[in-house]
């Protein structure tokens, strides 16, 4: 069962969340949080799953929260909920940590989906923006690469590729030709030497150093 902790100060969006995820299989709604202060205070005594936050929030941001809780130990990971389309919210959001970002006038059934690929390690973005993020990293200069980079073996690379593409851990091993479990490690491996915290922010590294392009298939 997955435990999920929703932050809102809308009482009328809590509401709605609660609505569409009350009956998924496999989702359990643990806390609703009014504000960021209170969303990292209930993640500290009910330590969630997966939190689902909005990230215009009152008393704390929901940026300063997602910063905060993948802080944490052990950490939730946190999908970042917006109604405003805007690149501040989208890359600052991802470069604090969360592993996915949802719009909330955007396709109900992306939630489900957002949550249980967060718990799995993925991340979910939604394709309404997911556009823009591959090309904004697609129109910068690559830098060099660095020296972590150097510290990864060649399977490692290919998995930073298969990252960069968004693929799933299962989608990276068939890819690859191992398992799943096999890809899980490489991935957490790929994180440690790169020093970052989520698949997104590993993507946005391969993109940046140039490892992928946009033109790469």
């Amino acid at each position: 069962m997955i435990r999920l902790l929703i932050g809102d100060d809308q009482p009328e969006v809590r509401e709605g969340l609660r609505m569409l995820l009350t009956d998924e299989d496999g989702i359990d709604i643990i806390g609703e949080a009014v504000d960021g202060a209170d969303l990292v205070a209930l993640c500290t005594r009910r330590r969630p799953d997966v939190v689902l936050t909005d990230i215009r929030m009152p008393r704390m941001d929901g940026l300063t929260a997602i910063r905060q809780l993948v802080a944490l130990d052990p950490a939730p990971a946190v999908i970042a909920l917006t109604t405003f389309d805007i690149d501040e919210y989208l890359f600052g959001a991802l470069q604090a940590g969360a592993v996915g970002f949802l719009l909330k006038d955007g396709d109900p059934a992306l939630y489900a989906d957002a949550v249980r690929a967060a718990h799995e390690g993925n991340g979910l973005i939604d394709p309404q923006v997911t556009g823009r993020l591959i090309a904004r990293f697609a129109a910068t200069s690559p830098r060099p690469p660095t020296r972590a980079m150097a510290e990864l073996t060649a399977r490692e690379t290919d998995v930073l590729r298969c990252l960069a593409e968004g693929q799933s851990n299962a989608e990276i091993a068939d890819a690859l030709l191992i398992s799943p479990g096999t890809a899980k490690v490489h991935v957490a491996r790929i994180l440690a030497k790169l020093d970052l915290d989520t698949r997104a922010q590993a993507a946005v590294y391969a993109y940046r150093h140039g490892l992928v392009t946009w033109a790469d298939p």
